[in-house]
């Protein structure tokens, strides 16, 4: 943490105490600019970025692993820092006596979630590359990807791009993505991001390497809790045997226990204190399903469908008792101008793309089929909280 951070975590505006300092920095979402405790991930990443070093392009690879091990916060953190490269000339020294002044390639992140087409694809690349804005309206792709080849077409060192969530349900289908990148310019690498093993993943088939992450050692994941306390929270607000209480449920998955510490900090603030308790992380880890949908797929979907969540979330038990009843309170909300119809379609498209779940509720004798209610697969308090700072 800089000098900046710590004055800031020590500023009071009205002379109290303070519990949170930045709720976006506890959220399982926020990749910070140094994460801690994946220094051998970072060395193996820099060791197949090397050549950039020399001007020149890295080899395609496939950087695997389950969710929740650090995958997209270290590759985000990492082509921060390399990104600033080009905007310096740097001498890379060969001998005691020769000296050879280099240029490195530019690096892009793109997350399949939310460049779901074509379009979206090559405008994300292309926006990334150069100063002006790039029209998302009144432009075809077939243009897009023309003017991207005559952007790249006078570069001598060329551009790394890291494509995120490759292979999830709502991300851009693998062999889609294949043909996208095989559109690329030749002066183009990929570092492909997923969670399938390799023999799993078609993408890999067209890399040199694979790169595995394996999940966080306990006392790795309790000092990134710790290392997100200290930036997010006043000093000693979390105790360590609390923050080893969440590692060891989250069991290796950083994105489960950020998402428990997140919940347990609400409720200890909603309550005026000033420190989390151990009934604070209980209610935590009792909110969060199991399994837990990401929150970055919650937040990657269309407003609308955004809109939808964050009046289910608010549901009582009554207006969630079946799927009919939730569309009922959801249509006559205010905040959500969509036709009941539309709600209901869209309840069960994302039941089938896992964000929510239809429950089956318990037969209460009759004929026909008993009702199903829908329940949310993430933490409604992440949701909700992080939905409304925006």
């Amino acid at each position: 943490m800089d000098i900046e951070a710590r004055i800031k975590r020590r500023q009071r505006h009205d002379g109290e105490p303070s519990l949170v300092q930045d709720y976006e920095t506890l959220s399982p979402v926020t990749h910070i600019n140094e994460p801690a405790d994946r220094g051998p991930l970072l060395e193996r990443l820099l060791d197949h970025l090397d050549p950039v070093l020399d001007g020149k392009l890295p080899a395609n690879a496939y950087l695997y692993g389950q969710s929740g091990v650090g995958k997209s916060a270290v590759v985000t953190a990492l082509f921060r820092q390399l990104n600033k490269l080009p905007t310096e000339t740097r001498t890379v020294i060969h001998t005691t006596t020769r000296a050879q002044s280099l240029t490195s390639p530019t690096f892009v992140y793109l997350d399949t979630r939310q460049t779901t087409s074509e379009f979206a694809f090559y405008h994300a690349v292309l926006d990334a590359l150069v100063d002006e804005s790039v029209p998302e309206h009144g432009i075809g792709t077939d243009t897009l990807r023309a003017r991207l080849h005559d952007e790249l077409d006078g570069s001598r060192t060329g551009v790394v791009v890291a494509v995120d969530h490759v292979g999830e349900p709502r991300s851009t289908a693998e062999s889609d993505l294949v043909e996208l990148l095989a559109g690329l310019p030749s002066n183009v690498s990929w570092l492909a991001i997923g969670r399938k093993r390799p023999t799993e993943a078609e993408l890999a088939e067209y890399t040199a390497e694979s790169i595995r992450v394996d999940p966080y050692q306990q006392q790795m994941l309790v000092d990134v809790l710790m290392t997100r306390a200290s930036i997010g929270l006043s000093q000693q607000a979390i105790e360590h045997d609390l923050a080893n209480e969440i590692t060891t449920w989250a069991n290796g998955n950083a994105h489960d226990a950020l998402a428990a510490l997140f919940i347990a900090t609400h409720h200890a603030e909603t309550a005026g204190r000033v420190e989390l308790t151990r009934a604070d992380v209980k209610t935590a880890i009792e909110e969060i399903p199991i399994p837990s949908v990401s929150l970055g797929v919650v937040l990657a979907l269309p407003a609308n469908r955004q809109a939808v969540l964050r009046e289910l979330v608010d549901l009582n038990e009554e207006e969630r008792s079946s799927v009919t009843a939730t569309t009922a309170a959801i249509g006559g909300s205010e905040s959500v101008d969509l036709s009941p119809g539309t709600v209901k379609r869209f309840l069960y498209e994302m039941a089938e793309a896992g964000v929510v779940e239809r429950v089956q509720a318990a037969t209460q004798g009759g004929q026909g089929r008993p009702p199903s209610r829908v329940e949310p697969r993430f933490p409604p308090t992440v949701f909700r909280r992080l939905y409304d700072l925006r």
